[in-house]
């Protein structure tokens, strides 16, 4: 026990404290953002980050994972907001926490080993680009200085590294930057011109909103979507940070912390948050490994908005969108570029359709399900053309041998190959080499028997496992009581 809490702890703590630096002041611009596209007050943005890192680090999961406000949580409360206010969004906030709990302890978090790898790419890269986009609206319309402090900070960035690996890059590039910026009183916008930042520390209160079925037919909607974007978007993140540091992490454990966190941000005035990949890459890339990561940027956070808020507020927005172009630029998966050449159609069409989704809704979940969506169609696809159906003759027996995975999308190759005119009076249809799968298959079957009845034929089943042959028990016709039989019969 004392040996795994130092390895998620205190294995390297100034490379976490560091990266966790990085983090908070990265975060910060971000979290005001986050709460202007819902709606709410910067506070309810900071808060959020502030409860959801510091809890994580010590429930979730996957340690160095970075969980806070998010954009695509922002986005599905933002008519929550407009009709109900802000009340209703905290106790949403706490429902949502209470249903991933529940799909923590139903074990739903194992489903994540069906995305595709080509989705995966799809969302990474979608992300990228996001993030990249994001950026935009601090270099339109800007002074000329605001293009030379990003190509400072760039180069800071991407340079300093090659002479000392010390102190992480992004951190000194926000440094010197606001003190450049801070002494000269350059013509920059400053995270201040974001929002004003909050003086006070968060308090529990209960969400003042009426305890009655009026309200959870408000909120519950809003809380279940925010509860399946947050969980893809966490459990596809705790994948990526798995891979980048070689490491394994429980999926389970991510949903429940998740849960725990957002139930306790919706008492103290939080909105619903998840895992930020971006900053996750930043905290990884910059060194992060550890727990201790994750809670010195939840609580340095706090101390900086309400101890150093006048220092803060003057960080120029310059250097913080250097610091996330680099993230949009190391996030994406500049291989999958070469791959899309090589690897087949439709992978290539399902990544394509995954980033195409993501950068039009501005939603990952959606782009994630519409690329396994359209991976399972491919998928099904191959395998319904997958199915074979020999024909011989045994002992004045016509043998149809089926090879095969037999469900709606197969079932045609099926019937069609099954021909009634034949001058053996017995047919025998051998499932021996295929497996039954759904209620078109046991359909399927039904129409063969009954063809080759009609056409004077003695119709015998063999071969089947048992899962194909309770369904066929279960929901089949043609054996049953009263089924129209052959002329044999």
């Amino acid at each position: 026990m004392l040996a795994r809490i130092k390895e998620q702890w205190f294995k390297n703590p100034t490379a976490d404290l560091l990266a966790g630096t990085v983090v908070a002041l990265a975060l910060i611009p971000e979290a005001i953002a986050f709460s202007i596209i819902a709606g709410v007050d910067p506070a309810v943005g900071l808060y959020a980050s502030f409860c959801i890192a510091v809890i994580t680090s010590f429930t979730g999961g996957r340690p160095a994972m970075i969980s806070a406000a998010t954009g695509a949580m922002a986005l599905v409360v933002v008519s929550l907001v407009a009709d109900h206010g802000l009340e209703y969004l905290l106790a949403a906030t706490v429902l949502t926490g209470i249903i991933q709990l529940a799909f923590s302890a139903l074990k739903l978090a194992r489903y994540i080993k069906f995305v595709p790898a080509a989705v995966m790419s799809g969302f990474v890269n979608s992300l990228a680009i996001l993030i990249f986009m994001a950026q935009l609206p601090q270099l339109i319309d800007v002074t000329p200085v605001t293009y030379v402090m990003v190509a400072v900070g760039l180069a800071i960035i991407y340079l300093l590294p090659r002479l000392t690996k010390a102190v992480p890059s992004p951190l000194v590039a926000i440094v010197l930057l606001t003190a450049v910026s801070m002494y000269t009183g350059l013509d920059v916008n400053t995270v201040g011109d974001m929002g004003a930042l909050p003086s006070g520390l968060p308090f529990f209160s209960l969400p003042s909103v009426p305890v009655n079925l009026h309200t959870l037919e408000v909120i519950l909607p809003y809380s279940f979507a925010l509860a399946i974007v947050g969980l893809i978007e966490s459990l596809l993140t705790a994948r990526i940070v798995d891979d980048m540091t070689e490491t394994g992490s429980n999926k389970h454990f991510v949903a429940r912390g998740q849960g725990i966190a957002n139930i306790v941000t919706g008492f103290f005035g939080g909105m619903a948050g998840c895992a930020m990949i971006g900053q996750s890459m930043i905290n990884v890339s910059s060194g992060g490994r550890g727990r201790l990561s994750t809670l010195w940027a939840g609580c340095l956070l706090l101390g900086l908005i309400v101890g150093l808020g006048d220092l803060v507020a003057a960080i120029p927005m310059p250097a913080l969108v250097a610091v996330m172009i680099m993230v949009s630029i190391s996030t994406f998966d500049w291989g999958s570029l070469k791959r899309l050449v090589i690897m087949p159609r439709s992978e290539a069409i399902v990544l394509l359709v995954t980033v195409a989704v993501v950068v039009y809704t501005h939603d990952l979940s959606k782009g994630v399900f519409a690329g396994v969506l359209l991976s399972a169609v491919f998928f099904a696809r191959v395998v319904g053309k997958m199915v074979d159906v020999e024909q011989s003759v045994e002992e004045d027996q016509r043998v149809f041998t089926v090879s095969g995975q037999l469900f709606f999308v197969s079932v045609d190759a099926f019937v069609d190959n099954i021909d009634a005119k034949f001058p053996e009076e017995e047919a025998i249809i051998d499932l021996t080499h295929s497996h039954i799968w759904d209620g078109t298959a046991v359909q399927a079957v039904d129409k063969v028997v009954f063809r080759l009845r009609d056409n004077g034929k003695i119709v015998r089943l063999r071969g089947m496992n048992r899962a194909s042959e309770t369904l066929i028990d279960r929901m089949g016709h043609h054996d049953k009581p009263g089924a129209r039989q052959s002329n044999g019969h």
